[in-house]
């Protein structure tokens, strides 16, 4: 069938993808040789709720072209593709789905059949990724599609598999092996959702922000000498004071203080440390004292020097508190409103005031019970209470007040200035939920934590002694950074979908609870009757306040197995399951094993695991790729990869973060609409340099569209000259042009396969570029037109023989980058035994290249690309043949001419050779290899004019590098521009130097003239 004129990649795209469906190409497996090795990629799953962005198409094309490389060559491939349920963005959009449908909201329904509403909703819409993969062209193995909750409990048909299995006995087993605990830490607390969340889900945005300054009174009325110095120890300020002064944020969080902290250098406050001042916020007859103490947190050349510690609602603070064995109290609850239960703020006040005096002391429990909300403002939106507490205290005169200039009815200053209360306008960087967007809350919680500290050993060795490698080293760094200070890892999230907690809690004695932690709720029973006694009789109930309020009627004189008192238990013992669920990080986590079939002895775990490269975000390096490390060494002893490949953000052309508000978000969907999947998947391998930015440029990708089509018309040109593919043997070439592609193909073979191995993508993409468009579809398509048109009939079928073959390598070559145009014109160009996918990779090298006709072929490149170099510098018109001078010529480019001279004569549009001792005046040269020749222009150009045109264009140049020089050199621009800006600031320098060296270069030529 012939070519048509053009590839329609819109038409042919589906087309192509469904043939290799239709043949298994992309299954576990396919195409492999007897005995070879495997080679696993592990899709990072996306979210279940996912579309595809440039930031997946990206991260899947590097993937694809590893998988189809290593599948040509023969390996035992798997790409394991996959989605991860996430938790919060899939309860959020069943949540809104119900709500656009007028459904009752999610607290009306009960967790099982609001759980069954997600299912529905995911065998629906909850693999749209999968298709918009397909049209980039990944070649996964979608028989084997993993599910981070499949096999979970009421999962639906379609739905079964073993990955809630896994992660079940995963937690349990590191549960008995005292890795996982429960206790009280300060997380990130999202209201909206009501649940902790993970630092990745938050987003840190600079807002409008207010610093308020606020006077906490000495107790007692006790004053101080407060003395402030300059560097050189001059006293610049000495005043009695009866406060210490902090500045603020969230006035709303002074309520929970603890402590009022100093740097133990700062000589300003030494004469109060160890002494109480007082909230200047609350009922007065109730107003709570704290001790001033020291730590190495506060700064003391940041505003006062003094930083209130509020444990229960800031990270640093969380840490000053631990130090100094402060009390943290809690003040919101679950929705990011002051608390509104617990005893009136008196008694609440009066128990703090004890343990501030050192008169009592508090467990965290006690601590965390106690309500400090004042009871005017129990039950207040947080951001209602700090308006409530700022007017509060300033009412109370306990702001700090400074002067300012009081202004005339017209705008002027007036003489007088007023006193005004301290407050700082500023900009802040404050939390958001990167869903919800609303205000992240530090909270301190109880929740369920891996003990990080335990696991983290074997996973910073495996990369410090090489046994898996991070790309690019940078990496290594970060990696290193973050487990060497890594805090225990929050896995438990307040949600209903999700892999929940296999714990079930009971009542124990004093009003404590036991715990249980088994694989399903048969085995926590066991474990319950093996603990209380055979005879105990347990009743499932909803959750911890069903089990609390069924606590009446008692055993009397019932004792369980290992002697314990048994006289308060009720007769029916309440149980109920915890009712949090694990972060989604936990089950991405064991995604390697999990996917393979684990803890089952799997044909595919033991052949695809541990698997051999991750590709993923640098972003998520800590957050997925440091805990799939700890899991699987933690689990089944073993690293989970051998290679992490580590890429940046897709920006756009310019560098800058692709954002909506920005509204340069592209979609590669779109791009694949109007330029093909094969352009899309070019130019991302292109920009993928190990460490660099990757900027997504338009015109580069239409560039590679253009490419592509010169591929389509190179091989259009080939059939139409009788070329219509080969059987894949090296064709025998006696003509050096013949020769000299063969060996060019061996060249570009070697480096792609050198640059693939290396993960340097970029590499192989401008190398086959290179060759494709520069070396076959202009030099070689060009230098073959006289031997298949002119040749005897023997040169002609040597040069089909060969073009057909070197076209077959391009498609071969080009294949895993470049799918679908190349698997086109593979099946349309002849009669294959099998489709390119699953085409052997070629082994060829060195010993196709021929040192004489490379050295020959490279030489009339040289010549012909000299000539047209001058003859464009020079404004020589383009169709216009004009004669050619030679003064020397060595015995090697005499014999190179006269075997080439029809040749470079039409290609450099030369009308003639004459050799001459010496050059004319008016003479442009050109030295080449073994030769120096001359272009006589003086009689063909208008050389005055030319020079003119040249100084005026250098001149106009000179005044652009000058700003752009200025701008650099400039300290106040480098520090101030965005780095995008500067970056693309040098790059534009870089570019107007390089056209300045040019138009020297022609202007020097002009001067010989």
């Amino acid at each position: 069938m012939a070519l048509d004129k053009t590839f329609d990649a819109k038409a042919a795209e589906q087309r192509i993808y469904e043939a290799w469906e239709k043949i298994g190409a992309f299954r576990a497996g396919a195409n492999a040789k007897p005995g070879a090795s495997s080679y696993a990629i592990m899709i990072p799953p996306p979210n279940v709720t996912g579309v595809l962005h440039m930031g997946h198409a990206f991260n899947n094309t590097l993937q694809d072209i590893l998988i189809r490389w290593k599948r040509m060559q023969g390996y035992d491939t798997l790409w394991q593709p996959g989605t991860d349920h996430a938790g919060i963005a899939t309860q959020m959009v069943v949540e809104r789905k119900l709500a656009e449908e007028g459904r009752p909201p999610r607290r009306d329904w009960d967790r099982e059949d609001f759980t069954a509403e997600i299912w529905k909703w995911k065998k629906t819409s909850g693999n749209t990724i999968f298709e918009q993969l397909k049209r980039l062209g990944a070649s996964c193995d979608w028989d084997r599609a993993a599910f981070t909750m499949s096999g979970a409990p009421n999962a639906p048909a379609g739905e079964e598999g073993n990955f809630h299995d896994a992660v079940i006995r995963v937690f349990v087993e590191m549960y008995n092996k005292g890795l996982i605990y429960r206790g009280q830490r300060l997380v990130n607390w999202d209201p909206h959702f009501e649940t902790a969340i993970s630092d990745l889900e938050v987003e840190n945005i600079e807002t409008p922000g207010h610093m308020w300054h606020f006077k906490y009174p000495l107790a007692s009325g006790e004053t101080y000498e407060y003395v402030e110095k300059d560097e050189d120890g001059t006293v610049t300020l000495r005043e009695t004071r009866d406060y210490i002064s902090i500045a603020t944020t969230r006035p709303e969080t002074m309520l929970g203080d603890g402590a009022v902290a100093v740097h133990p250098s700062d000589e300003r406050y030494a004469p109060i440390v160890g002494k109480l001042c007082e909230i200047p916020v609350g009922p007065k007859q109730h107003r709570r004292q704290i001790p001033i103490i020291t730590d190495e947190y506060p700064d003391p050349d940041f505003g006062s020097g003094a930083v209130k510690i509020t444990g229960a609602h800031d990270f640093n603070d969380y840490q000053v508190a631990k130090r100094g064995g402060i009390p943290m109290y809690r003040l919101m609850n679950t929705r990011g409103e002051m608390r509104d239960d617990g005893d009136p703020y008196a008694e609440a006040a009066e128990i703090a005031i004890e343990v501030a005096n050192g008169d009592r002391t508090l467990s965290e429990a006690e601590a965390d019970a106690i309500n400090l909300v004042p009871d005017e403002l129990r039950g207040l939106d947080r951001f209602e209470a700090r308006s409530r507490v700022v007017q509060q205290i300033t009412d109370e005169g306990l702001a700090v007040m400074v002067e300012q200039e009081v202004r005339d009815a017209e705008g002027g200053s007036a003489p007088a200035a007023e006193l005004v209360p301290f407050v700082e306008n500023k900009p802040i960087m404050q939390p958001f939920g990167d869903r919800s967007k609303v205000v992240i809350e530090p909270m301190l919680t109880d929740q369920w934590f891996v003990d990080t500290a335990k696991i983290v050993g074997p996973a910073l060795d495996a990369v410090r002694d090489g046994t898996v490698k991070i790309l690019p080293e940078s990496g290594e760094k970060t990696y290193y950074n973050w487990l060497e200070n890594i805090e225990p890892w929050c896995i438990s999230r307040q949600l209903w979908w999700g892999h929940q907690i296999p714990v079930w809690h009971t009542p124990g004695l004093g009003g404590d609870w036991r715990s249980f932690c088994a694989a399903t709720e048969e085995e926590a029973l066991a474990q319950m009757h093996a603990t209380f006694g055979d005879e105990a009789e347990f009743l499932m109930v909803e959750d911890e306040k069903a089990a609390t309020d069924m606590l009446a009627g008692y055993f009397e004189n019932m004792t369980d197995t290992s002697g314990v008192d048994q006289r308060h238990r009720p007769q029916a013992i309440p149980v109920f399951r915890d009712p949090d669920v694990l972060d989604t990080w936990f089950s991405s986590g064991l995604w390697p094993i999990g996917t393979l079939g684990w803890p089952e002895d799997t044909e595919a775990l033991r052949k695809y695991f541990p698997t051999s490269t991750l590709i993923t975000g640098q972003d998520i390096i800590f957050f997925w790729v440091a805990r799939m490390m700890m899991m699987q060494l933690a689990v089944v002893d073993q690293v989970p990869f051998d290679t992490v490949y580590l890429h940046g953000l897709v920006r756009d052309a310019k560098g800058k973060k692709m954002s909506k508000s920005t509204g340069n978000v592209v979609d590669p969907l779109e791009i694949v609409d109007e330029y093909g999947a094969d352009a899309l998947r070019f130019t991302n391998a292109a920009m993928a340099s190990l460490g660099g930015v990757l900027k997504l440029d338009m015109a580069r990708i239409a560039g590679y569209r253009n490419f592509g089509t010169k591929l389509w018309n190179a091989a259009r040109f080939a059939e139409m000259n009788g070329v219509t593919g080969s059987d894949g043997t090296v064709p025998v070439a006696t003509y050096p042009v013949n020769t000299w592609i063969l060996g060019e193909t061996a060249r570009v073979r070697e480096t792609v396969d050198q640059a693939l191995a290396e993960f340097r993508f970029n590499d192989a993409a401008q190398a086959l570029y290179a060759f494709v468009w520069g070396k076959v579809c202009d030099w070689y398509v060009e230098f073959s037109k006289p031997l298949l048109l002119d040749g005897d009939d023997a040169t002609k079928a040597e040069t089909r023989a060969v073009m057909g073959w070197v076209i077959d390598q391009c498609l071969i070559l080009l294949h895993p980058i470049m799918p679908f145009i190349t698997e086109e014109l593979w099946g349309t160009l002849a009669v294959r035994p099998q489709m390119l996918v699953h085409t052997d990779w070629p082994v060829y090298g060195s010993e196709l290249i021929d040192p004489a006709a490379d050295a020959e072929m490279n030489w009339v490149i040289e010549v012909i690309e000299t000539t047209r170099s001058v003859r464009a510098q020079m404004h020589v018109p383009a169709g216009l043949k004009v004669p050619m001078l030679v003064s020397q010529m060595d015995p090697a480019a005499r014999a190179a001419w006269a075997r080439n001279e029809t040749l470079i004569k039409r290609l450099a549009r030369i009308d003639s050779l004459t050799e001459v001792p010496s050059f004319p005046k008016g003479c442009a040269t050109l030295p080449v290899s073994g030769a120096t020749f001359g272009l006589p222009l003086a009689e063909i150009i208008d050389v005055d004019a030319e020079k003119a045109r040249l100084e005026k264009t250098l001149g106009k140049l000179a005044k652009e590098l000058g700003g752009l020089r200025g701008r650099l050199n400039n300290p106040k621009f480098a520090a101030s521009a965005p780095d995008e800006v500067v970056e693309e600031t040098r790059a534009n320098l870089a570019a107007r130097e390089e056209e300045e060296a040019k138009l020297k270069d022609a202007l020097a030529r002009l001067s010989e003239l």
